[in-house]
């Protein structure tokens, strides 16, 4: 790249890094006295100019100022050179408080509300998926000789538990015999495979069982399957209110918040951001969701032990912190894996 090139850059950062800390319009004076460009008023302009024409800023109304398009977020975006590393004392910080967590619904709330914090943008996790969850094991607990207590532990943490009642006594060969049938069917198995397993315990069943795995059964494939009001995470959406102008250039703070209420739609955001460690971030258009124009989306992949369990992020305008957005989404994934991978 040209020594013009790099020039013109520096002017887009600055005017980024200006336009987030101040909301306002950023003129060619105020470049010149805030950063050290080393070239003159009548270079910056040119440069400015330039900028402008190829789409990377623009003018949002008379004033002499000017303020980055998604264009040019995206170049500075690109051209982070480094992101800048959370301190020992916060990666400290973040781990103590993940790592408090009971179960797997505590890591995930303690994780939103911590990247909500950090960024003070809308943070987002997904539930480990079905495909990616695998039973570890079942415990099969007699509460008294009719009735089950049933506890299925994932190799994500999630802990269920159900009771089931089964109108009828069983003794304790027969419970003996049950624990066996089910963990055949159900120990290291992916949820979907195991969910089918259980389903077909009832016709391998000995007589006497038949009538207690069908009523076992149906609440365990109950308990496997997934669902979709439960695969989400969201905190800190009243931060969005602290920058409800931010939204007024494409469509509103209402339109973004009618689109979360849509999981789907978020969903469909975290679906391409599968891969640990990889940030993805998308601004304004680049969404392809028209609700949520005037926003970006940083987002990544957590898991643990090698396999991605889900994926997670911010959601905030496109006047963005994305520097330090990128570094908090990164290190509380990680972390979140790393919590996970200990359970």
């Amino acid at each position: 790249m040209s020594s013009t090139e790099d020039r013109r850059f520096e002017v887009l950062r600055a005017i980024v890094a200006d336009y987030v800390a101040t909301k306002e319009p950023i003129g060619s004076k105020t470049l010149v006295e805030r950063h050290n460009l080393g070239v003159s008023s009548a270079t910056v302009r040119n440069d400015m100019a330039v900028l402008e024409a190829e789409g990377y800023i623009a003018q949002p109304h008379t004033s002499s100022g000017r303020i980055p398009t998604d264009k040019g977020y995206r170049q500075f975006v690109d051209r982070i050179a480094e992101v800048k590393p959370l301190s020992a004392a916060e990666r400290k910080a973040i781990m103590q408080f993940l790592e408090s967590g009971v179960d797997l619904d505590d890591v995930l709330r303690r994780g939103v509300r911590l990247l909500a914090q950090l960024t003070r943008q809308v943070a987002v996790v997904q539930y480990p998926t079905v495909s990616a969850s695998t039973v570890r094991h079942l415990e099969v607990v007699a509460l008294n000789p009719a009735r089950l207590l049933l506890v299925v532990i994932t190799d994500t943490g999630r802990v269920d538990q159900r009771i089931v009642e089964l109108g009828t006594v069983v003794d304790d060969e027969d419970l003996a015999a049950l624990r066996g049938m089910l963990g055949a069917a159900m120990d290291g198995k992916r949820l979907a495979s195991a969910s089918a397993a259980v389903a077909e315990l009832p016709e391998q069943a000995p007589p006497q069982l038949r009538d207690v795995l069908i009523k076992v059964s149906t609440v365990l494939v109950e308990t496997l399957v997934e669902h979709p009001e439960e695969r989400l995470v969201l905190g800190g959406t009243a931060n969005l209110t602290r920058n409800a102008g931010d939204f007024g250039l494409h469509g509103s703070l209402r339109t973004v918040l009618e689109a979360l209420e849509e999981q789907v739609v978020v969903l469909k955001l975290l679906a391409a951001a599968q891969q640990p460690g990889t940030v993805t971030v998308r601004i304004g258009e680049e969404t392809q969701v028209e609700e949520m124009r005037g926003t970006s989306v940083v987002t990544t992949g957590y898991g643990a032990a090698g396999a991605v369990l889900g994926g997670m992020g911010v959601l905030g305008p496109t006047r963005m912190d994305y520097p330090g957005t990128i570094a908090s989404v990164a290190a509380v994934a990680r972390y979140i894996g790393e919590v996970l991978a200990e359970r």
